[in-house]
C-alpha cells in the first residue's frame, strides 16, 4: 500500500491530477454550506430532522439540502438528461448516427445533454423549493417566509446555476482520468455525512445498542464483499482471428470477450432510490387535501411507510432496472456486428445473426444473476433495519453500494496509469 502510493507520487502527471480532483471536491464541499439568500436555515433542519423521507434524501445529497445550498439538486438534472439521451439514441436514427461518428458525435450528444440539463434543474428546483416551502409551513415551520416573485426567480436562477456549476466541475475530473467526475462527486457527497455520522454514535452511545452496531458492522462487511463480487465478477467468452486484423492478431489466434456480470453499474440503485424517494414526496404535497386527492395522498404514504412494501417495492426496481440499462449499453447485435469486421468468432457459433443470439442468451443470464444479487444487497439494511428499527442502516447499506463501487472504479484508473507510466519508461 505504501509501495503503491509512493509510486502515485512520484509521477508528477498522476500527482497533479489526484491534486486536482481533491482540489475540485474541496470546492464542491464549500459550495454546499452557501445557503441560498432568504431562507431560514434552522427553521428547515428542524423540519428535516423529524420528516423521514426528505431526511433520507437530504442525507443522500450530502447534505446540500439541509443547508438549502445553492448545489441543493445535485447532479441529478444532470443524470436524468444523460440517461434521457442514452434512451433516445435506441429510439432516434438521427442520434444514433452521431453516436457511430466517434468523437465528434459523442461532442454533440454532450452538447444536448448539457442544454437539456437547464430546464430539467429549473423544474426540479422550482418543484423541491415548493415542496419544501409548502411541506414546512404544514407542519408548523416557515423556511422561505413571504417570497416575492423576484426572489423565487433568484432563488430558482441559483440553484440551477449550482446545478451547471458541479456538471462543469464533474467533467473536469473525468478529464483527468482519475473516474467518472460525476460517480466521484455523489462519491463525495456521502463521504462528506461519515464525520456526522460518526459523532452521533459516539455521542449517542448506549450499552444496550451493541448488539444494532454489531448488526450493522456484519451487514457493511456482507455488502462490500457483495459490491466487490458483482462489480469485478465476469464470464470471458473465447474468441478466435480467422485473419490478420491491422497488423496485431495473426491466422488463428485467440483472445477472449469479457462480458460483465453488472454492466450497469450503481446506476440501478440510483434511479431505484430517486423513484421511490419522489411518491411519497410529492404525495406530502397533497397530504392535507381535502377530497380525493388528499385521500390518495395520504395512502401512498401510507404505503411508503410500510417497510414491507417499501423494501418489495425497491428489490423490483433495482432488478429491473439493471436490466433496463444494460439493454441501453450492451447491444449484442453492434458486437456482433465488431466481431464479423474484425475476423472475429465464436467457437461453434456462426458470425452475424448467430453471434447476436448467442450473446444476448449469455448476457441475460449473467444480467439476471447480477440483477439478483444487486436487488438482494440492497434491500439488505431493509431487512436489518426490521429488526434493529434504526433508519441509519437503511440509509448506510444505499451508500455503501455507490461508495464501495466508485472506489473500485477510482482504483482500476489510478492502476491503469501506473501500467502506462511503467510501459513509458520501458
Amino acid at each position: 500500500m505504501l509501495e503503491t502510493l509512493r509510486r502515485i507520487w512520484n509521477i508528477k502527471s498522476l500527482r497533479q491530477n489526484i491534486l486536482f480532483v481533491l482540489g475540485m471536491l474541496v470546492i464542491f464541499r464549500a459550495a454546499a454550506h452557501i445557503p441560498i439568500p432568504g431562507v431560514d436555515i434552522e427553521a428547515l433542519r428542524s423540519f428535516l430532522s423529524g420528516n423521514q423521507i426528505l431526511g433520507l434524501l437530504n442525507i443522500f445529497s450530502g447534505g446540500t439540502i439541509e443547508n438549502f445550498s445553492i448545489v441543493m439538486l445535485g447532479v441529478g438534472p444532470y443524470i436524468t438528461a444523460s440517461i434521457i439521451f442514452q434512451v433516445l439514441t435506441m429510439a432516434i436514427p438521427q442520434l444514433e448516427e452521431l453516436q457511430k461518428e466517434g468523437e465528434s458525435g459523442q461532442r454533440k450528444l454532450n452538447m444536448y445533454t448539457r442544454l437539456a440539463t437547464i430546464p430539467l434543474a429549473i423544474l426540479q428546483a422550482f418543484a423541491l423549493l415548493r415542496l419544501l416551502g409548502s411541506t414546512a409551513s404544514q407542519a408548523g415551520g416557515n423556511i422561505l417566509g413571504v417570497a416575492s416573485s423576484f426572489q423565487w426567480i433568484s432563488m430558482i436562477t441559483a440553484v440551477t446555476a449550482g446545478t451547471i456549476f458541479l456538471m462543469w466541475i464533474g467533467e473536469l475530473i473525468t478529464e483527468r482520468n482519475i473516474g467518472n467526475g460525476i460517480s466521484i462527486l455523489i462519491f463525495a457527497a456521502i463521504v462528506s455525512g461519515l464525520p456526522t455520522t460518526v459523532q452521533n454514535i459516539i455521542v449517542n452511545y448506549n450499552p444496550a445498542d451493541l448488539p444494532t452496531y454489531i448488526m450493522f458492522l456484519a451487514v457493511a462487511i456482507v455488502t462490500i464483499v457483495g459490491v466487490v463480487y458483482i462489480t469485478e465478477g465476469q464470464r470471458n467468452i473465447p474468441i478466435t482471428y480467422a485473419r490478420q486484423v491491422r497488423g496485431r492478431a495473426a491466422a488463428g489466434m485467440k483472445n477472449h470477450l469479457p462480458l460483465r456480470l453488472n454492466m450497469a453499474g450503481v446506476i440501478p440503485i440510483i434511479f431505484a432510490v430517486s423513484v421511490v424517494l419522489f411518491p411519497p414526496m410529492i404525495a406530502q404535497f397533497f397530504s392535507n387535501n381535502p377530497g380525493t386527492s388528499g385521500t390518495i395522498a395520504r395512502a401512498i404514504i401510507t404505503f411508503f411507510n410500510n417497510q414491507a412494501y417499501y423494501g418489495l417495492l425497491y428489490f423490483i426496481l433495482v432488478f429491473g432496472f439493471t436490466y433496463f440499462y444494460t439493454a441501453i449499453i450492451f447491444r449484442p447485435d453492434k458486437m456482433a456486428e465488431n466481431l464479423q469486421r474484425q475476423g472475429a468468432f465464436i467457437a461453434n457459433v456462426r458470425p452475424g445473426k448467430q453471434t447476436e443470439e448467442y450473446l444476448g442468451k449469455v448476457m441475460n443470464r449473467l444480467v439476471f444473476s447480477g440483477a439478483l444479487f444487486l436487488a438482494l444487497i440492497a434491500v439488505l439494511p431493509l431487512i436489518v433495519q426490521a429488526f434493529t428499527h434504526s433508519q441509519v442502516l437503511a440509509v448506510g447499506g444505499i451508500s455503501l453500494l455507490i461508495v464501495v463501487s466508485v472506489a473500485i472504479e477510482m482504483a482500476k484508473q489510478v492502476q491503469a496509469q501506473l501500467t502506462m507510466h511503467e510501459y513509458d519508461r520501458v
